[in-house]
């Protein structure tokens, strides 16, 4: 099994206990709502990595039509239940083609499990979602979180669930600035922000 074969693995495994800590505090709702609030109202929502619907159960009640894509049908069956007038799609984002294009992509604390190596090939993905003019919203880990991983190797951390089981999982930490300027050499107008509590949001156009 490849590292992205492991990574898929993991996060099926995690679906029951994935938003414990992550979302579970006031602060972190707070941080939810100012980021779905970046989304346009309105319009054809494509997010990528829907994982439990933390985020897409909120966006439901912005788009016009609403569509999800994840990797773990354990998570899709869980996200479901929040969002049912979405339209959910089981594919691996590295993988996955989309059949029309939307008005906004949203992908919340995926970005950072995306191999270095296929980062412009994702941002190629993301602009083929995208009609003329549309907009990227997404949120993921500050850098400065990078300290509390347990580091394997360059983008590979070791990470354990509660039934002892340890996983190998892609991650890239966001550091906004250097962002800001990898998604600029793509052809990407982009905001790369700070939101505080190891939060990062983002948004961008083509430019």
């Amino acid at each position: 099994m490849n590292l992205l074969e492991q990574q898929i693995a993991y996060y099926r495994a995690r679906a029951p206990e994935y938003e414990r800590g992550l979302y579970s505090s006031d602060e972190a709702q707070a941080l939810i709502d100012q980021v779905i609030e970046r989304v346009p109202p309105g319009g054809d929502v494509l997010e990528l990595a829907c994982g439990t619907g933390v985020w897409t159960e909120r966006l439901a009640q912005r788009a016009a039509t609403l569509t999800a894509v994840d990797a773990a049908p354990e998570m899709i069956d869980i996200a479901w239940r929040r969002a049912p007038r979405a339209t959910f799609v089981a594919a691996d984002l590295l993988t996955w083609r989309p059949t029309r294009r939307y008005d906004t992509v949203f992908f919340g604390f995926w970005l950072s499990h995306v191999p270095a190596a296929r980062f412009a090939e994702f941002w190629e993905l993301v602009a083929n979602c995208l009609v003329d003019g549309g907009r990227v919203v997404f949120v993921d880990e500050h850098v400065c979180n990078a300290d509390k991983e347990t580091w394997l190797a360059d983008e590979v951390v070791e990470r354990s669930l509660s039934d002892g089981s340890t996983h190998h999982v892609l991650k890239t930490y966001i550091d906004p600035p250097e962002l800001t300027a990898r998604l600029a050499d793509l052809g990407w107008a982009a905001d790369v922000v700070d939101l505080g509590s190891g939060w990062v949001r983002g948004e961008a156009t083509r430019a």
